[in-house]
């Protein structure tokens, strides 16, 4: 089986995040484990287990992904899972570098893991959780950018 693991902290799962998994999961890979870092060196706006469940309610329809937390070495758990390969998405070139370098050093922990990059569609391309969180916390529409669950669960953050 082909199975990749796609991590993140996904403060808050974006429609970004769910193209690329969707793209994965329907075209190159039997399955995909969307990761979600539950600790992370990031201030997050939710706590790990809102994230774990917004991310599922929004892959909900695809059958062969699993959202799962987990903490530790990557290389480590994806090993467990049997993965081979480790998912990133790639918006601009500065992600590139910092991806380069985490590429590297997976290699150097596993060398029977790989890195594989996508980017993202071209509607997509803009899109962060961070600037999802900013639009929100200033009363702007991100219906366009989120799923139904995580724009709901942005206005209650934000309306306290």
């Amino acid at each position: 089986m082909n199975i990749a693991v796609y991590p993140g902290t996904f403060d808050p799962f974006t429609n970004g995040h769910k193209d690329l998994v969707t793209r994965a999961a329907s075209h190159i890979f039997d399955k995909v484990y969307v990761c979600v870092v539950e600790k992370s060196n990031k201030e997050t706006l939710f706590s790990s287990s809102e994230r774990i469940d917004l991310a599922k309610k929004s892959l909900v329809e695809l059958t062969n992904v699993e959202v799962i937390g987990f903490d530790g070495l990557l290389v480590d758990f994806a090993a467990k899972l049997d993965a081979k390969v480790i998912l990133r998405g790639l918006r601009v070139v500065s992600d590139f570098e910092y991806e380069f370098q985490m590429s590297s050093m997976n290699k150097k922990l596993n060398q029977n893991i790989e890195s594989i990059f996508l980017t993202p569609s071209e509607s997509y391309a803009f899109l962060s959780s961070s600037l999802v969180k900013e639009i929100a916390k200033l009363g702007g529409d991100v219906s366009s950018f989120v799923s139904n669950d995580v724009k709901n669960a942005l206005l209650r953050k934000f309306s306290k």
